[in-house]
Order: structure tokens, then C-alpha cells, then sequence
């Protein structure tokens, strides 16, 4: 059947759209965004699809292939879209399964199986099995999103199949519909067969037995040899691994396996990821859970490894910890090592597993930012042979100029790679076809598989004729003709595949590097590079956010891929690529996708390659509204700044906070400033930070510390916006505390030059001051988060030009507020990359906690005692960090852990109209929840103005500052620190 997707013109698609929505119940979606969310999965391929359909049921399933068989039109199947390899993309009509086919529809643990729909995420079947002492064996790093349809369709594997096996071993019945609308329910016994498949398995027999490899990650091809008297003849067994290509996947039995109770992990390090790939074999034998490996250049910094080269992560199990914890020993005796670690506690397992989950990410850029892809992902030699394929493949890639760093299942002989491939040029993509051709003959050399674990897709399938042979690829295509005589599902996978290096989805960027205000510096000032950072891993698509994690709070209220961080990259990459998304900076897509992000910027840290989506969507706004009228929240909120100095040289707070009381006059004033009508106007202080200042008396020295000798480090204290107009008690407690530490606070200056810069070298410094005039520092963080650029860099050079005198004496920055201190840490350097001077203001930034533990080391804060709870502000998270505030909590005897995600009022965006219930769901995710949880005697700390007035808000709860509290505190009568 000839594939008319590509040649089908506007009107057959949109009456293609208007048959699948009389037949389904599901959404149909053939517009441009829900077209360009899914032109691309985790591979480097990139096809367009004419619409997608997210069915509700079998019926729908049944009724989409009936539609698209008339006509002509390929179906292909998406779960998470979390694939390597291609499969999950297709030019005709895009099934997906994540919005409604995501049920547990039974889990019996007398039986130890289960019954899913294909959407469900891995995690969810794990949740519900976990009570029972259960799971489901197979565990791809990407767990948390990936769904097990697709694990089925890709036969996945993970970690923990040296113990558990593939998605193959845990299947014990499928329920599928084939492209002419046949029910099958698959299982053993050639159970659910369709007509032909019996009879050409039959007459194969020998082929077999003796044409596929006995590996255990042997994924490539069709499982056809699971169809052997001797193996139970498992029609089941033998769909696994088909990519969507057979048939539709609507419903599976699978078996769950005992967890065991207790677990250790040992940490095996050696010289060389050779010497660990030659000794995963040998500890087989004691049966481990896992036996993982990877090399040096793929872990962070501090993370707590043991000396070495490289590691091997083994996993046991066990009744009791002691038992895991004996048998974790025993492999470490086993071990030939140059040191080892044997860890037990639960979180800091956790911790050691996120740094092998997170490599796949990481992975995708070398040391040195260059740029490294999949394609060649997960290929897999027997375990005994792992070492000696490993130096083969190190010196292929040098014969071609390339770097890859392997990693991955070494108990399995499964390596993953991200190799430096330059898919930009022709040269380039000559080159990927050579090694892929030369790396394929060399993984059949050791007696390996071309896949081993996420299918063979558009990257493999070519070339299984060097794996298979001519003649056992031919019985593929037999096979696929019994299944799918018309071709209807996912054509070109598997056979009859689309060449290796066709579809690559980087050839449709532009080639010159796009006209951006950032710098983006990571990516050498190319914004397509920082596009293209997304390589669809999907970890945004989490349903829960893990620990402190925050990425991606929007998803997570909505569920809705556009409002991922994933979602939003593809509609960029879509926008610059100019095909389905035609009208660049101006797209209503992309705008629309963009409005629920947050800006909060998790996904700078929890996305494995460091996506930005904040700065993405301020440089959007910026050239979207260029030339053209602003929402009024961007004039309003956008900027802030400039209305509360206003508010305050006119003294007119208290009459500005009457009116806001006044229902009506509130109602239009909300209406005028694009506020939603659900939020209360913050009220401004009668009386700003630096107002306190300049009539405060200095503080007089006491007691011992270095203030009272003269001694003390002199610290800049930032007056932010929030600080200085809506929380001025934040600031005052602040300087209280630094100078109990014996530091000398002092505040930026105020008087701007009137020519040029004092301290440039060439303005006259008596000319300069009486030309001055008084002006105010600001981080621009206002005209950031809602794309005023321009106007964020004429407020940031004034900045500099306030800060030349703290610059040149080299002083620390205080700031208290973390979003702004993330601003001048960040946005700062990034917009002004042609000023040195910001980056030395960068530099010098640091939190209230980072300056008391630099600047006052010796000083001992007061003892409270109290339980705490709250949440890490979002910016904080994801570029400030919070270790110094953990000690500082610590040593103040503040007990407990501040709760993950985002408060969801992220400065701006919950007080803008359309946002409030995105807001407050973001907020009863973790921080709600933790504050309505805890005791009487719990400390609210919330350090950031928005984390503090979603709290008062939506929970009437004070939340403090850390500042407020250790000051507090310090004035409270001696033993009162309630």
C-alpha cells in the first residue's frame, strides 16, 4: 500500500481530521502544534505527521485504523516518546496513548501479574506494586515517564535485568488490534495468532534455531525463534520488540517479580572503563540485581564516588539489610578493585542511581560543549566479550575522529553511547554512515546485537542484513506481510527500513546562527545549539517531582505536553525550522505553549542537558512583541520596578493600599493591569528598606565579635525590589543578623554619573559628580521574565555604572532575594556578555547564607530548636544552590527538610490573568501540603516574596525568611525563641 501521508494535500487532510473525529471519542488534533509536538521522540530523526489522535479505548483504536486504511494513511504508535532510535515518529496519523489509555486496570499479587493499558508510566505499575513486596522487573532509566506500551513495543530492559530480564521475560498476555481491525489476544501455545503465522514459523524451523544470536539484550530484528515448539510457540512473547509495527498494542498482561526488601549497592571502582567492563562477568556468578557501569567523564563533580577511573554499580538483595549488606560485601571481596564503597542508606543510593540514570543526558554534550548524539545507543555483545569489544570500539571511533563515553549495562554486555557526530554537514553525515556501517560489522564480529535494549528504529534497521543475513530479513518481511499485509503500521521500521541517515532532524535548522539578545554562552552564541540541547529524554515529564527537584511544575498541572519543557523545545526547533510552524517570533503556538511556563528555572538544573527554557521564553517575548502593543501585565508587573520608586517618591503607598482595599476600585485596577481577578494586591510598605536605613542609628559594636575590633568584612547589602517596596522587615532583619556576625553592612550607591563612568579612565571626576544623578540598582528581573530585553539592558548597565566603586574594591554582593540573585548570576552575564563588568558583579553575588558562612565563618548563630517547613525557593534550586542555607539551618538548630517543586506564583506569572489555577496547582503539589502537615511549633521559611505571598494567600501562613528568623531570635528574650 503506497504511504500517501507525504503527498496527501490540505483538503484530504482535513477531511482525513473530520472522518477521525465522527469515529473516535478521543482528541484529534491536526493543527500545527499538536503536529510539531510530536515530529521528533529521544532520536536524531524528525518526521512530520498529519495529525495525532489520543484514543480513549480499543474502539478508538479499532476505529483510527479503519479510518486510515481507506485512505491510505500510516498509523504509529507513541507512548512517552521517549525512543532512540526513530520508531516513535511517523508521517501519517500519531496514536497517543499518554493522555487516556494510562490505566492499571488490575493488579492481583496472588497471581504476581497485572493488567495495563499501553500508556501507563513504568513508575505508576511500580507505586501500585510496591505495598505488595512486588514490581515489574525491567526499569529503563527513564521510569518516570516512560509507559508500558512502549516498553513493550521496544522489548526495554534497564538495570536490573542481569536479575529480571526484558519486557519480553515479564509478558504474559497481549491484547493487540491488527491494521485490517482484528482483536487478537496474544499468549503461548500460539495463542491469538493470525492466519499464516503458524505455517511460515513451521516452515523455518531450522532458520530459527540456528539464525539468531543467544545473547541476553539480543533486541534487533523480530523475536521470531519465541514462535519454537521449544520455547511454548509465545505469539506474545515474539510481538515484543516489534515496534509498533505488527499490530496495536490496547491492553497487557504482564508478571511482576518479589522485591526484595533490603538493598545494598557496592560501588566497584577501577582504573579504566576496560578493566570494569573485563570484571562485570565475573560477578554474575553471585547473582547480583544490577551490575552497572560508567567512566569518570560522565560524573559530576563531588559526587562521592570512590578514587577511580571508572565504576561498575552492583546492586543486591537481600531478607534483611545485614543480608544485603553481607552479600554487597562479598562482591566487593570478589572484586579486583582499586577501591570500593558499600552503601546502605536507602536516600543515598538514590542518590548514587540519579547519577547513572542522568547519564544519558549528559552524555549528549563532551567535555568541552561539544555537541554528542544517540544513533548508536545501546548495541550489545555477550558480557564475557565486553572488554575486548570495548578497545575495538575506542580505536573505530579514533580511526574516525570521533569521541563517544560509553557506559551502561556491563552485566549485560549493553553499551550506551552519545558520540560527537557532526549531522550539520554533508561531510558529516558521510562520515555517521561509514562509522555506523563499520561499527555494525564490528558488534556482529563479537557476536553482538545492533540493539540491545531501545530497538533498531530508523538508526539500525538497514543494517540488520549484516547481523541477520539476507535470507533471515526476508522472513521479517514474510512476518510483517501475515501481520500488516498493507503496511499500514509504522512503515520503514524493522523492514523495508528508511536509510540510517535520511530524516535527520537537524537538517531543517537554519544553517547562520539566528539574530538573539542573549548571550548563550554554553552553546557559543547559537541559539539553534541550545534548541537542539533537548534530545527528548523526557525527565520534564515527570508526574512527580523527586526530592528537591523542580522541573517541571507546569506538565505537572497540566499534564499536557506543550506546557513540558520537551513540548516547548520541539515547538522551537519547530519554529526555526519553518515547515509546520510558518510565521518564526511571531507563532501563536509557540506563544501559547510558552505562557504557562513558570520561568521558574528548574529545568536549568534537573534537565540532563541543562535546557533553559526560562531564557528561551524570555528571548521569545522579547522578539514576539517587538514593534508591537504588550500584554498589560508586562507593562504592569513587567515593569515593577519602575512603579513602586514612583509610589515611594510620592509617599503615596498608604493611599495606593486604601484604594486596593475598595472592591471595586481593586477590580479595575486588577482589570487595567492584566492581574487575575482571584489574587489579592500585595500591600506596599508604608515605609521602604532604604528609608529605614538613612534614618537608622548605626549599630554599636559589642561584645567580642570582629565588628567591636574594627576587624569586620564589609558586605554590600542588594535593596531589591520586593526587599526594598513590599518586604522591608526582610532587609532590617538582614542587617541585623550580619552585624551580629561582626560584618559592616553598607548599601550600593545611588549617585549614577552624568558623563560617563567614574573610574573609566577618562571621565574627570569633578565634572562626573556634578553632572550626578540619584538612581537605583535593579537586576532586571521584572523586564527578563516577561521579554522587555531591551529595556532589562538599559536597566543593568545602570546598574554596573552604580556598582564601578563596590567592582573595583572587590566586595560581596548580598542578595536576599533569590530570584534576583539568580538574575544578576545568570541573565546578567548572559544579556551584557560584551561588559566585563558583568561578570565580575556575577561573581561577586552571594545569599545571605553563602555570606555569613564566607564572611563570619567563626560565628555561631542563635539555637532555636524547631522543626521547618516550607520549600527551597525554585531559582535558589536551580542556580544559587542551597548547601550553605542547609548548614546555616543546621547550625541554627533548625531541623527538617524544605519540600521540592514550585510555590507556582513565580513573580509574575500567578497573578496574571489565565494563570491562577495552574498557580495554586503548582502550590498544592508540595508546599501547601508540607505547611498544612506540619506542627505549631514549625518555622514557615520561605526566603522568596512569591514563595511568601502564595503562602498567605492560599493557606494564611506566614512564611519567614531565614534572615527574619535567625533575627528574631537573636532579640528574643533568652530562652524564648518561639
Amino acid at each position: 500500500m503506497t504511504d500517501r501521508a507525504e503527498v496527501m494535500d490540505a483538503a484530504e487532510a482535513a477531511d482525513l481530521a473530520k472522518a477521525l473525529g465522527r469515529a473516535v471519542r478521543g482528541e484529534v488534533g491536526f493543527d500545527a502544534a499538536s503536529r510539531a509536538l510530536v515530529t521528533m521522540d529521544a532520536s536524531n530523526y524528525r518526521r512530520v505527521p498529519l495529525g495525532v489522535v489520543a484514543p480513549r479505548d480499543a474502539e478508538d483504536v479499532a476505529a483510527v485504523l479503519e479510518v486510515c486504511r481507506a485512505r491510505g494513511v500510516p498509523v504509529v504508535a507513541r507512548g512517552g516518546g521517549t525512543s532512540i532510535a526513530g520508531q516513535a515518529t511517523g508521517t501519517g496519523v500519531v496514536l497517543d496513548f499518554t493522555r487516556h489509555m494510562t490505566g492499571l486496570l488490575e493488579l492481583d499479587p496472588g497471581s504476581r501479574t497485572a493488567v495495563v493499558q499501553p500508556g501507563l508510566v513504568l513508575d505508576r505499575l511500580q507505586e501500585a506494586a510496591a505495598p505488595h513486596g512486588l514490581r515489574f522487573g525491567p526499569d529503563p532509566s527513564t521510569h518516570s515517564r516512560c509507559t508500558l506500551g512502549g516498553m513493550i513495543g521496544n522489548n526495554s530492559c534497564g538495570s536490573h535485568s542481569v536479575a529480571w530480564g526484558t519486557t519480553a521475560d515479564s509478558v504474559r498476555e497481549l491484547s493487540v488490534v491488527t491494521a485490517r481491525g482484528q482483536r487478537l489476544r496474544l499468549g503461548p501455545g500460539w495463542a491469538g495468532a493470525p492466519d499464516g503465522l503458524r505455517e511460515l514459523a513451521e516452515g523455518e524451523l531450522a532458520r530459527l534455531r540456528t539464525g539468531f544470536p543467544d545473547l541476553p539484550r539480543r533486541i534487533s530484528g523480530y523475536a521470531l525463534d519465541a514462535l519454537l515448539p521449544e520455547k511454548g510457540a509465545d505469539v506474545a512473547r515474539s510481538f515484543c520488540g516489534s515496534e509498533g509495527t505488527l499490530g496495536i498494542l490496547t491492553e497487557a498482561v504482564v508478571r511482576l517479580v518479589e522485591a526484595p526488601p533490603a538493598r545494598a549497592l557496592a560501588v566497584l571502582a577501577y582504573p579504566d572503563e576496560s578493566a570494569a567492563a573485563e570484571a562485570a562477568a565475573g560477578l554474575l556468578p553471585l547473582r547480583p540485581l544490577t551490575v552497572e557501569g560508567m567512566a569518570a567523564d560522565l560524573v559530576p563533580a563531588g559526587a562521592g564516588l570512590p578514587a577511580g577511573g571508572a565504576w561498575l554499580f552492583v546492586e543486591t538483595g537481600g531478607e534483611t539489610a545485614a543480608q544485603a549488606r553481607a552479600r554487597a560485601r562479598d562482591v566487593v571481596r570478589a572484586a579486583d578493585v582499586v577501591d570500593a564503597l558499600v552503601v546502605t542508606d536507602a536516600a543515598a543510593q538514590r542518590a548514587l542511581w540519579r547519577i547513572r540514570e542522568d547519564a544519558s543526558g549528559r552524555a549528549t554534550r563532551m567535555p568541552d560543549g561539544t555537541e554528542a548524539w544517540p544513533g548508536w545507543e545501546d548495541c550489545a555483545v555477550p558480557p564475557a566479550r565486553l572488554g575486548a569489544y570495548l578497545r575495538d570500539f575506542r580505536a573505530l571511533l579514533a580511526s574516525h575522529g570521533l569521541r563517544g563515553t560509553p557506559y551502561g549495562h556491563f552485566g549485560d554486555g549493553c553499551i550506551h553511547v552519545r558520540i560527537d557526530f557532526d549531522l550539520l554537514t554533508e561531510a558529516g553525515v558521510g562520515r555517521f554512515r561509514r562509522f555506523s556501517e563499520e561499527l555494525a560489522d564490528l558488534v556482529v564480529a563479537h557476536g553482538g546485537s545492533l540493539s540491545g535494549e531501545h530497538g533498531d528504529g530508523q538508526a539500525r534497521a538497514e543494517l540488520l542484513p549484516r547481523m541477520y543475513g539476507a535470507r533471515t530479513v526476508a522472513l521479517f518481511e514474510r512476518a510483517k506481510a501475515v501481520w500488516d499485509p498493507d503496511d499500514l503500521l509504522n512503515p520503514g521500521m524493522l523492514v523495508r527500513p528508511a536509510r540510517l541517515d535520511e530524516n535527520l532532524r537537524f537538517a531543517v535548522l537554519p544553517r547562520r546562527p539566528v539574530d538573539v539578545a542573549f548571550g548563550y554562552p554554553a552553546d557559543g552564541g547559537d541559539f539553534a545549539a541550545s534548541v537542539r540541547r533537548c534530545v527528548g529524554v523526557a525527565k520534564c515529564r515527570t508526574t512527580t517531582a523527586a526530592g528537591p527537584a523542580v522541573m517541571c511544575p507546569s506538565f505537572r498541572a497540566t499534564g499536557e505536553e506543550e506546557h513540558s519543557t520537551r513540548g516547548r523545545a520541539r515547538l522551537l526547533h519547530e519554529m526555526l525550522a519553518g515547515e509546520l510552524i510558518t510565521d518564526g517570533w511571531r507563532s501563536t503556538e509557540v506563544r501559547d505553549a510558552l505562557d504557562l511556563c513558570l520561568s521558574c528555572k528548574g529545568c536549568r538544573s534537573d534537565c540532563p542537558v541543562g535546557v533553559d527554557m526560562a531564557t528561551y521564553k524570555a528571548e521569545f517575548l522579547h522578539h514576539h512583541y517587538a514593534g508591537r502593543r504588550r500584554p498589560a501585565a508586562h507593562r504592569s508587573m513587567g515593569r515593577l520596578p519602575e512603579w513602586l520608586r514612583r509610589a515611594a517618591r510620592t509617599r503615596t503607598a498608604p493611599l495606593l493600599n486604601a484604594l486596593a482595599s475598595v472592591g471595586p476600585l481593586a477590580r479595575i485596577g486588577k482589570r487595567w493591569a492584566g492581574i487575575t481577578p482571584e489574587r489579592e494586591l500585595p500591600r506596599l510598605a508604608a515605609r521602604t528598606f532604604t528609608a529605614w536605613w538613612r534614618g537608622r542609628k548605626p549599630a554599636r559594636p559589642t561584645g567580642d565579635a570582629p565588628a567591636a575590633r574594627g576587624g569586620g568584612d564589609l558586605v554590600v547589602l542588594w535593596p531589591d525590589t520586593f526587599t526594598e517596596h513590599l518586604s522591608p522587615s526582610v532587609g532590617r532583619a538582614a542587617v541585623r543578623v550580619l552585624e551580629a556576625a561582626g560584618l559592616r553592612v553598607a548599601l550600593p550607591p545611588t549617585l549614577l554619573p552624568g558623563r560617563g563612568t567614574l573610574g573609566d579612565g577618562r571621565t574627570r571626576a569633578a565634572t562626573a559628580l556634578l553632572t550626578a544623578r540619584r538612581a537605583r540598582v535593579c537586576c532586571g528581573l521584572t523586564y527578563v521574565s516577561t521579554g522587555q530585553l531591551d529595556r532589562a539592558r538599559t536597566v543593568l548597565r545602570r546598574t554596573l555604572d552604580l556598582m564601578e566603586p563596590v567592582l573595583r574594591a572587590g566586595l560581596p554582593v548580598v542578595v536576599l532575594e533569590p530570584s534576583c540573585a539568580a538574575a544578576l548570576r545568570t541573565d546578567l552575564p548572559e544579556l551584557l556578555s560584551d561588559d566585563p563588568r558583568a561578570a565580575r558583579l556575577a561573581s561577586s553575588v552571594l545569599t545571605f547564607a553563602e555570606t555569613l558562612e564566607r564572611h563570619a565563618p567563626d560565628w555561631t548563630p542563635p539555637v532555636l530548636g524547631r522543626p521547618v517547613a516550607g520549600q527551597t525557593h525554585c531559582h535558589q534550586h536551580a542556580v544559587l544552590g542551597d548547601t550553605a542555607d542547609r548548614r546555616l539551618r543546621a547550625a541554627a538548630g533548625l531541623t527538617g527538610e524544605l519540600s521540592g517543586g514550585c510555590c507556582g506564583l513565580a513573580g509574575n506569572f500567578g497573578f496574571e490573568k489565565g494563570h491562577f489555577d495552574v498557580s495554586r496547582a503548582c502550590a498544592e503539589e508540595q508546599l501547601l501540603p508540607s505547611v498544612r502537615q506540619a506542627s505549631e511549633d514549625t518555622v514557615v521559611l520561605a526566603d522568596g516574596f512569591s514563595c511568601r505571598t502564595q503562602l498567605e494567600q492560599l493557606a494564611g501562613v506566614r512564611g519567614r525568611h531565614l534572615a527574619e528568623v535567625l533575627a528574631r531570635a537573636l532579640d528574643a528574650p533568652e530562652g524564648d525563641t518561639a
